[in-house]
């Protein structure tokens, strides 16, 4: 079954484009011109990843990519953006967004992108068991993580950060390494992704998120996982 793509991008030329290449790759491929009509179609619709402009009639990318996030879809979004300033990257990536791409851009980058993505959501991770902690539990077959048999809506980067986390118990992570092995960014950049993320997560596996048992702060360093004794 193919994988189903929305495209959310209001420059006519560019969506045309693109859903060519991308029906041409073997993806169906769904099509709105405003961010509006984008966020309905991705609350309404069995998605594998949504490729969404920033600049859009209505409502912009950032909006529609943090409201999907605060109804807990964790569908996988790339942003597309002219805006090349590493702020308006954060940003994005502060709001949910799983990657970033500038244009103009070449198109078999983005086919490139689009494939990572899809990848990383849909293959089981090798060789990793299925890990336990507490109410919880780390599926890296399905991708997923369960709490009291219950799937919780992660992100992408969501489940990558735990899954992280629950490879290096007991260490204590600094934001540069968790942002240089998660992320993927080439260097260190001053900002709150991690920390926004960490909160998000809490939210989802602690009984107390002001008070968490398993991600613990550790002031002036970065985060620990604390597994049980």
């Amino acid at each position: 079954m193919a994988e189903r793509i929305l495209l959310v991008e209001d420059e006519t030329g560019l969506l045309v484009t693109l859903e060519d290449r991308l029906q041409s790759a073997g993806y169906d491929v769904d099509m709105v011109a405003d961010g509006r009509e984008g966020l309905d179609c991705a609350l309404k619709t069995d998605l594998d990843l949504i490729v969404l402009d920033i600049m859009l009639p209505s409502m912009d990318g950032i909006e529609v990519c943090r409201e999907l996030r605060s109804k807990g879809i964790s569908t996988p979004v790339l942003m597309l953006t002219a805006k090349s300033q590493l702020e308006d990257k954060l940003d994005a990536f502060e709001e949910g967004a799983d990657d970033y791409l500038t244009k103009p851009f070449d198109v078999p980058e983005l086919l490139a992108r689009v494939k990572a993505l899809l990848r990383r959501r849909n293959d089981p991770i090798a060789g990793q068991p299925i890990l336990e902690f507490g109410r919880n539990c780390l599926d890296t077959h399905l991708t997923e993580v369960r709490r009291d048999g219950v799937r919780l809506p992660l992100s992408v980067k969501e489940f990558n950060l735990l899954h992280y986390f629950l490879m290096h118990p007991g260490e204590t992570l600094s934001r540069a390494v968790l942002l240089r092995d998660v992320w993927r960014y080439p260097e260190p950049h001053p900002t709150r992704t991690v920390d926004v993320h960490i909160g998000w997560l809490r939210q989802k596996i602690e009984d107390n998120p002001k008070k968490p048992r398993w991600i613990r702060t550790v002031h002036g360093r970065g985060y620990r996982f604390v597994p049980e004794q």
